[in-house]
């Protein structure tokens, strides 16, 4: 057992290579390989995540679930996945990321094709709670890989560009489900992303590595002069203890704690449109099931570009400062949803338009929140900062579950846009002092 453990432990740094060339070209290579691996990874991730959202309406019909049930799956999942992630995030931050990731892809898959063998609603609340729980399993080890693989002034970049990962993997899973559900039912939907995760986790194994220094590699601020804390460079290779980990740079942190509650609000917008459009569009706008999950589809397609263009600007123009693009984006979120809400039936294009502006705006903050906690926390602390403000995020997207479900069955849909639209303000008010804010420094003195 201890053997079978031990491929988790974090991989060991070995002797550095002297040879500069061959340094470059090693870092060229791995830092390309680690970055498509991730990405196709966590693409998958998202196959198994969102494959019940897409099949909610099959499910619906064929087991007569209510909003309010179907709500309450997805706030379990929530609950499990929030609480996963943060929990997922220390342990990563000490773990082999390698492994980690695949171990969680291969689990959601096999949850997956067990869902879709199911028929009760108490076995459904079983199966999709712990698929939350290995859902945790994949933000975090994506974290460690983005702060260890690359620096301060291209993270943003870097981010973003893996960041849209999920959104290729949620703009295909709705054409996935929503075909299985036109031609052979909603568990054919469960099935065939589950089995496609249980061979990404294959893939996983076999091309990706944990950090530069277990390949003998320098760290990447040294490799690239580019030091995040220019006064005290050396703190960001300072091993932490687990005290350090979670106390001085995550749950004293200030500035985590002010992003972590505006991810929160984030994510009852994120989620409600992610869960509640295709239904909305169906109820309201007489949409077909293939329709209306083809025009939520555009939700990531918007998503890609907004999580790419916040990424590059915080970069390019505004000098690696993630504060105003986050709080540019979220009056974004508030201008769509009122877009998207104003659209009278009949108007495909708008509504079209409009889904891909609120994936737009809302995947920018989306993104670039989780950039911000890494950077203001300590680079062996990117997982536990990220995946605590991604426990806070998922308190938010439980209330997406059962709590706005409720909201929109005795309000109706008039009750559902107002709630967006106040979560949108919110979150733009708690973003705001953020604005300057680009780095903290800990007193090693304390």
């Amino acid at each position: 057992m201890t053997g079978i453990l031990s491929i988790f432990k974090p991989a060991p740094i070995i002797p550095e290579i002297k040879d500069q060339k061959k340094v470059d070209e090693l870092y060229q290579y791995w830092r390309i390989r680690i970055f498509y691996s991730m990405f196709v990874g966590y693409a998958l991730y998202y196959f198994t995540r969102k494959s019940f959202t897409f099949s909610m309406p099959g499910i619906s019909q064929e087991l007569f679930l209510d909003k309010s049930q179907l709500g309450i799956l997805g706030s379990i999942f929530s609950l499990t996945y929030g609480t996963s992630k943060f929990v997922s995030g220390v342990i990563s931050d000490r773990s082999n990321a390698r492994y980690f990731m695949a171990l969680g892809l291969f689990a959601t898959g096999v949850i997956n094709v067990l869902f879709g063998l199911s028929s009760s609603l108490m076995m459904f609340a079983i199966l999709w709670g712990m698929n939350g729980w290995f859902q945790g399993f994949g933000w975090p080890p994506c974290a460690r890989f983005l702060m260890h693989w690359y620096s301060h002034s291209e993270r943003g970049a870097w981010w973003s560009s893996w960041n849209v990962s999920h959104n290729i993997g949620a703009f295909l899973i709705p054409w996935v489900v929503g075909g299985a559900l036109q031609y052979c039912g909603w568990r054919c939907g469960m099935y065939i992303p589950g089995v496609v995760c249980m061979l990404g986790a294959l893939f996983l194994v076999n091309r990706l590595r944990d950090t530069p220094q277990s390949l003998g590699l320098p760290n990447i601020e040294k490799y690239r002069n580019d030091y995040l804390d220019k006064k005290h460079p050396a703190e960001e290779e300072k091993d932490l203890t687990w005290k350090e980990l979670l106390f001085d740079y995550v749950l004293s942190n200030p500035y985590i704690w002010l992003l972590g509650v505006s991810y929160l609000f984030v994510y009852v917008v994120r989620t409600a449109v992610n869960d509640w459009t295709a239904l909305y569009l169906i109820e309201e706008k007489q949409y077909s099931i293939l329709g209306g999950n083809g025009v939520v589809s555009l939700f990531e397609i918007g998503g890609l570009v907004g999580s790419v263009a916040a990424g590059w600007s915080s970069d390019k123009f505004f000098k690696a400062r993630r504060g105003p693009v986050n709080a540019l984006f979220a009056l974004g979120m508030v201008a769509a949803t009122l877009l998207f809400w104003w659209v009278p039936p009949g108007y495909a294009v708008l509504d079209s338009a409009g889904v891909f502006l609120l994936g737009f705006a809302i995947f920018g903050p989306q993104m670039l929140i989780g950039v911000a906690a890494a950077e203001l926390s300590h680079k062996k602390a990117a997982a536990t900062a990220t995946g605590f403000i991604g426990f806070i995020a998922y308190i938010g997207a439980a209330l997406a579950g059962y709590p706005l479900g409720k909201i929109t069955q005795d309000w109706g849909w008039g009750g559902y846009f107002i709630t967006l639209i106040s979560c949108s303000l919110i979150s733009l008010l708690l973003l705001l002092p953020l604005w300057n804010v680009t780095y903290r420094h800990v007193d090693e003195s304390k």
